[in-house]
């Protein structure tokens, strides 16, 4: 398709111009939303973009430009208005975090993709199949707090809009043909309830450096400063951690705990420039870690033999069925209710109709089954 064709979006960069489009989008029935954020240039990842798409018209709402954005949150509140995302899970996360709106009436393309069976359920492949328009790769990795916003990055953003209401025509469509709608209401009202855990701090993230448990206690120590010190720099400067140091190369420090700067700049990572910016402030931060009273990895409680045989009976379960629907095994029983079934072991079809209660379609269609399969664990 020739995208000289598409028509211009309208950008959104002024209180005046939000109150419009609150007023414009109120009388529609069906909005197309995503959003851009600026994950790999920023310490604390924000929304630089809000893109909405009706059957008529784009838009591009700036919140970096507008400091007031609670006129939208009863746009996404609404019962009547359905928002369509694809790969909503992030989107609804962030505009949570940030804005504090709340959401009804959610439909997700990308996961009545997956409910469908479709091979390709990435939403540059979608619209190359289905409209013939190839997506920009290199704008998945912009910088979208970079202002003014050029054209081309503006046409990249309202094309991840502008076609989700026709295709949630057709996934709708073929939901309800193949039986599959209900079950896809269910993931899509699951949506609504989601939020994101907590970032973790400097302590916390060196536990998730790869190579970390393998560490001896003191060696933990002194990457636990060196987290503690690169986090500090990374607030600072408004810069995400890996663009500080990267984690391969807090691990070599911590592993060989170099005394002078000779020795650190031969480590991974380790740039004459990396050396000169934080090289005396890395060696300190080794001698702290050193000194400090050694420091050992959380320690988790290991789950029963017969927890983890219904954990892998389950899987076993839903990996046959999802075979036998042609779809990912999630969709049969995603992960986190596969958990609490395995955890809480419901004996009787009333307790495990309370831990399915968000998907009675899933409890009346798979209920005995999975009953059967935890009655022979």
């Amino acid at each position: 398709m020739d995208l000289s064709d598409l028509p211009k979006p309208t950008l959104i960069a002024h209180s005046q111009e939000l109150r419009n489009l609150k007023d414009n989008l109120a009388r529609e029935s069906i909005l197309a939303v995503d959003t851009e954020s600026n994950s790999l240039f920023a310490y604390q990842e924000r929304v630089c973009l809000i893109q909405f798409s009706t059957t008529k018209k784009d838009y591009l709402v700036d919140p970096l430009a507008i400091d007031d954005l609670s006129l939208l949150a009863p746009i996404f509140a609404s019962k009547r208005i359905e928002k369509i995302f694809h790969a909503a899970e992030y989107d609804v996360i962030m505009l949570k975090r940030d804005f504090g709106f709340r959401f009804e009436n959610l439909f997700d393309t990308m996961l009545a993709a997956r409910i469908l069976g479709w091979d390709e359920q990435g939403l540059g492949s979608i619209l190359k199949n289905e409209f013939g328009v190839r997506l920009n790769k290199r704008y998945q990795r912009a910088n979208w707090g970079k202002r003014p916003l050029p054209v081309d990055m503006q046409t990249y953003a309202q094309l991840d809009t502008h076609y989700l209401i026709p295709l949630r025509n057709k996934l709708r469509a073929e939901l309800k043909s193949n039986g599959r709608w209900t079950l896809a209401q269910e993931d899509f009202h699951r949506l609504q309830d989601i939020n994101g855990r907590e970032p973790a701090n400097g302590n916390e993230f060196c536990w998730r450096i790869k190579g970390a448990y393998d560490l001896s206690p003191q060696q933990a120590a002194v990457l636990q400063e060196l987290c503690t010190y690169r986090e500090g720099v990374a607030k600072s400067i408004d810069r995400p951690l890996f663009k500080v140091i990267g984690d391969h190369t807090l691990f070599a420090i911590a592993t060989q705990c170099p005394t002078d700067l000779e020795a650190l700049g031969t480590l991974p990572g380790m740039t004459r420039k990396q050396v000169r910016r934080h090289g005396k402030e890395l060696l300190a931060a080794v001698q702290r870690g050193l000194q400090a009273d050694p420091v050992y990895p959380p320690r988790h409680r290991r789950p029963s033999e017969r927890y983890l045989a219904r954990v892998e009976g389950l899987r076993s379960w839903r990996k046959m069925v999802a075979r036998e629907m042609g779809v990912s095994s999630d969709v049969i029983l995603p992960r986190d209710l596969l958990i609490e079934i395995a955890t809480q072991n419901p004996k009787r079809e009333t307790e495990l109709a309370h831990v399915l209660e968000q998907v009675p379609w899933r409890m009346e269609k798979f209920g005995d089954e999975i009953l059967g399969v935890l009655d022979h664990i």
